[in-house]
C-alpha cells in the first residue's frame, strides 16, 4: 500500500468506528441524498442539511492520518441570499449543466501527533452543522426547500 491508500483506509476506519456512531447517538440519521462526488453515505438531522466525510482529499500528505475534510451539503438547486454565500457559509458545487448544489467544507484535525482530539472534533462537527442549519432556517430560502 502506498501512503495515499493507507491514509484513506485509516480515515475511513476512524470515521466508521468513532465519528459516525457518535453522530448517530446524537440524533443524526443516515441521509437518503447521494453526494455527487463522495461515495459514502451522509448523515443528517432534519433532511435539509446533510454532512459527508471526505476521505480522499489530502490522502497524499504525510500527516493525512491526522485529519479529514467534512462537507455540509444543501442538495438544492436554489438561489441563496448573499448572506449565506462565501467561505463562512456556502459555495456552489456544480452537479450538471446549469445546475448546482450548495456546500460548505471544513478541515477536521482529529489528531495532533500522538494526541487525539476526537471529542473536540466531534463537537466541532456538530456545532458547525447546527450553525449552518440555523442560518438556512433563519433565511427566506427555507421556504423554497420544503
Amino acid at each position: 500500500m502506498n501512503l495515499k491508500e493507507v491514509n484513506e483506509v485509516f480515515r475511513r476506519a476512524i470515521i466508521k468506528a468513532y465519528f459516525e456512531p457518535e453522530l448517530l447517538r446524537m440524533d443524526y440519521h443516515r441521509s437518503s441524498v447521494k453526494h455527487p462526488n463522495i461515495q459514502e453515505d451522509g448523515l443528517t438531522v432534519e433532511d435539509v442539511l446533510h454532512l459527508y466525510f471526505d476521505v480522499s482529499t489530502g490522502n497524499d500528505y504525510p500527516d493525512g492520518d491526522e485529519w479529514f475534510s467534512i462537507e455540509y451539503l444543501l442538495p438544492y438547486n436554489v438561489k441563496l441570499p448573499d448572506g449565506l454565500k462565501g467561505p463562512d457559509y456556502f459555495t456552489t458545487l456544480s452537479i450538471s449543466e446549469g445546475k448546482h448544489y450548495w456546500r460548505h467544507r471544513e478541515l477536521v484535525r482529529f489528531k495532533y501527533g500522538k494526541s487525539k482530539k476526537l471529542t473536540e472534533s466531534l463537537e466541532f462537527i456538530d456545532k458547525k452543522y447546527k450553525e449552518l442549519s440555523k442560518a438556512v432556517h433563519s433565511s427566506p430560502v427555507i421556504n423554497q426547500l420544503k
